[in-house]
């Protein structure tokens, strides 16, 4: 999953694709570089960031799904906005991918009529608030319990649980060392029967890890995604495309 912000104030690329324009060519650079779908995000969910209301975030959006609406490859929209997931849907959006688990007012009955796919994202607290000491005493088992929890209310508004994948959301509302219990703990949450999304690349974490700057990370990126894949993930929402899939080219060949 290639990862395009039309946003100001996104970590890695904030304000670089801004412009729709820029947004479709980044698009279609991914696309070139063999992403399998592309996730547009038109409102930043990094720590500390502010929502960016659902006419501004409308306005992004669309124009960069309707550019791309006949590219071949499926067209994610990241939201928590019912109005947003709407607009999405209305203009041809494959999946809506929300870090808030559609936990929304009107959110679950924005989506559960379409055909789209979902994915359900865990998120302790607001993207404002998330990072402010959180605290787990099972991280696996609290991550998983809330998405299990989320598969429930989703089917029964009328969802089918093939259209659902998971995501437990590395780096909202966790510290480094939930996030690393997280990964370890992918085999875990695999066991919920639905398809695990993992976003990791470029994350704060791997600055940890390995002391470099969000400019700098492309190889802690890609360590950390042929991790999740080989425990479990089947998706990676990744910034870079092309070196990902060399890396999973290569690990594939070796472990078949």
């Amino acid at each position: 999953m290639g990862v395009v912000n039309v946003t100001p104030d996104s970590f890695s690329d904030g304000g670089r694709y801004l412009a729709a324009d820029a947004a479709i060519t980044h698009a279609r650079r991914l696309l070139d570089d063999g992403a399998d779908l592309i996730d547009i995000g038109g409102e930043s969910t990094r720590p500390g960031s502010l929502p960016a209301g659902e006419a501004e975030e409308i306005a992004r959006v669309l124009p960069v799904l309707e550019a791309l609406r006949d590219c071949g490859r499926p067209l994610s929209v990241d939201t928590r906005h019912p109005a947003v997931m709407r607009a999405a849907l209305a203009a041809g959006a494959d999946m809506i991918n929300d870090v808030g688990g559609f936990r929304a007012p009107g959110a679950l009955e924005a989506v559960a009529g379409s055909d789209a796919g979902l994915c359900v994202m865990h998120m302790l607290g607001e993207p404002s608030t998330m990072q402010q000491a959180p605290v787990y005493r099972d991280v696996v088992a609290e991550v998983s319990a809330f998405l299990q929890a989320r598969l429930v209310a989703l089917t029964a508004a009328g969802v089918v649980r093939e259209r659902i994948t998971l995501d437990p959301g590395i780096g909202f509302g966790k510290n480094l060392q939930d996030n690393l219990r997280l990964l370890r703990g992918l085999p875990v949450l695999a066991g919920l029967g639905r398809p695990l999304l993992l976003g990791v690349s470029r994350k704060s974490m791997l600055g940890q890890l390995t002391g470099r700057p969000v400019g700098e990370r492309l190889a802690a990126s890609v360590a950390a995604a042929l991790a999740c894949v080989h425990r479990g993930a089947s998706i990676v929402r990744v910034h870079d495309v092309a070196e990902t899939r060399d890396a999973l080219a290569v690990w594939r060949a070796i472990e078949e």
